[in-house]
């Protein structure tokens, strides 16, 4: 097991043993203990008392971030000449169709979200195989796959971003970064979970949020109480 950093240890104890902390406190310890020389992105962690392995509990969705996500969102549109235009207009890094396929059939993923539309589904369907595993396949649930590129692509640019519950039952995202003023990581925060909140499913039983945790990159997390996210 590696040693702890000077940082790393300086970090730790700034963290109460057994506290939980409010959003607001969470939100200003984690910056105060953040010592990377970058603009760390800041992260959240939800344990959801739910069965991901059961198709009824899975719980997957996307929300707008109040504040964005405080980073630069590549975006490639997948997309038929008469709406490339639209595309450019609203924002896409990158527009076309055919050219683009064959670069990601090359192995070419520079990108962090593919948006397409439906009629063009049947010629991406054989790229899932690299893009599945990148996590960029489009997908209609979480608005990646649209006739309106153009309004698409704005909300990805404002701060549009899709999570899922993998395998243990935690959704893990990032939701901004650490330069952002406490008051507007509350915001994001807050947004998130109580998106997460609208989307529990009818079969999960007993506690849906069992537990939150707010970090940076590389900063311990600070478990929050999750009554103070609505105080």
């Amino acid at each position: 097991m590696s040693k702890l950093t000077k940082n790393q240890k300086l970090a730790l104890s700034k963290i109460e043993a057994g506290r939980t902390y409010t959003l607001a406190e969470a939100a200003n310890l984690v910056k105060e203990m953040t010592y990377t020389k970058f603009d760390a992105s800041l992260d959240i962690d939800v344990r959801l008392g739910v069965d991901p392995r059961k198709a009824n509990q899975m719980v997957r969705g996307v929300v707008t971030l109040p504040h964005g996500t405080g980073k630069q969102v590549r975006v490639l549109v997948l997309c038929n000449p008469d709406a490339e235009a639209a595309a450019k207009a609203a924002g896409a890094d990158y527009v076309g169709l055919d050219e683009y396929i064959e670069k990601i059939k090359g192995g070419w993923t520079d990108v962090d979200v593919i948006i397409t539309q439906p009629a063009i589904m049947g010629k991406i369907g054989a790229l899932g195989r690299v893009l599945g595993p990148r996590g960029l396949m489009p997908n209609p649930k979480s608005g990646t796959v649209t006739n309106d590129v153009a309004k698409a692509v704005e909300e990805v640019k404002k701060g549009k971003i899709d999570f899922k519950v993998d395998k243990n039952g935690i959704v893990h995202s990032s939701i901004g970064k650490v330069s952002f003023s406490p008051e507007q990581m509350v915001d994001n925060a807050r947004e998130f979970v109580n998106t997460l909140i609208k989307l529990k499913p009818a079969t999960a039983k007993g506690t849906y949020i069992k537990s939150i945790y707010l970090s940076s990159t590389m900063s311990p997390g600070v478990k929050i109480d999750s009554k103070s996210i609505d105080a």
